[in-house]
């Protein structure tokens, strides 16, 4: 009787726990027929081996064992490509490594037309970017590093479309040259920065006694206008002078005449000198003379 009860027990915790165990397979099983598909994500889906197509956002519904998925993120990343050693024309070994930059615009090509992308752009990019750097001196290496950009993303957006995949763009990060020329380059650079400040010391120099000799220039002019306006002033004056003279000379009459020469005559008798001489003309101005001071007498 006891055993019968223990026996009966058993049997149903057995029947419980078989129940439980089929709810957690059937709650598992359609967990997996459910996937979550966010904003930014595809699922690419196959069934039974064929191509069903790209599926989300949102909810889609997998049965398991028959379907296949692959989930696919559509937002931009970056791919890493770590130092290549390229030979430049002038055959100088220089370390260089970049990011490409892509974005998925087809899922399901990016399934089926590629296995490994990032393997298959990294192998393109080093090949592409052997060959650019070798037509290119080491010299004009980094400044040509835009176009060394564009070439990369160019050929590299060329295979990766039919791949359903967009290079948004290519970034050299680093280029190395060799330590020698490094060395080399930063002597250069000196010099050149000394050449530079020398050049512009001299030009500095130039200006400043172009300017002094302009400054001069002006001065001269300056000075010139000025004694030309001053002799053109000068010369009014004296032209003014005589005018007013001739004016005043227009109204002297022989009498006032005689008086200069009295005076004149005076101012030569105080003089200590022994000897006189009198111009010819002197004998004529005796008579007016004699004749003014007959007047004066008969007055």
């Amino acid at each position: 009787m006891f055993s019968s009860t223990i026996l009966q027990g058993v049997g149903e915790v057995a029947s419980y726990v078989g129940i439980a165990i089929f709810i957690i397979i059937i709650l598992a099983f359609v967990a997996s027929t459910v996937r979550i598909v966010r904003e930014f994500e595809r699922i690419v889906l196959f069934t039974l081996g064929r191509l069903v197509g790209a599926k989300g956002p949102g909810v889609v519904f997998v049965l398991p064992f028959i379907n296949r998925v692959f989930k696919i993120d559509l937002r931009e990343r970056y791919l890493e490509v770590q130092k290549q050693t390229c030979i430049t024309k002038d055959n100088a070994p220089t370390d260089i490594d970049f990011l490409i930059y892509y974005k998925v615009v087809d899922a399901t090509q990016s399934v089926v037309q590629v296995q490994n992308f990032e393997g298959a752009s990294v192998g393109i990019a080093t090949t592409t970017l052997r060959a650019v750097v070798g037509d290119i001196p080491l010299d004009e290496l980094l400044a040509r590093r835009e176009q060394i950009n564009n070439v990369l993303r160019s050929k590299l957006d060329e295979v990766t479309e039919r791949w359903g995949i967009k290079v948004t763009n290519v970034e050299i990060r680093e280029i190395t040259p060799p330590k020698d020329v490094q060395e080399a380059m930063v002597k250069q650079m000196g010099a050149e920065r000394t050449r530079r400040a020398m050049v512009l010391e001299a030009d500095g120099k130039r200006e400043s006694n172009i300017l002094v000799a302009e400054g001069e220039k002006k001065s001269v002019i300056l000075r010139a206008e000025g004694d030309k306006q001053a002799a053109i002033l000068r010369a009014q004056g004296y032209s003014e002078a005589l005018t007013q003279v001739f004016q005043a000379a227009k109204n002297i009459d022989s009498k006032t005449m005689a008086l200069q020469y009295l005076d004149t005559l005076k101012a030569l008798g105080a003089s200590p000198a022994t000897k006189y001489i009198f111009p010819m003309e002197f004998t004529n101005l005796i008579a007016p003379m004699k004749s003014f001071m007959d007047e004066s007498t008969k007055g």
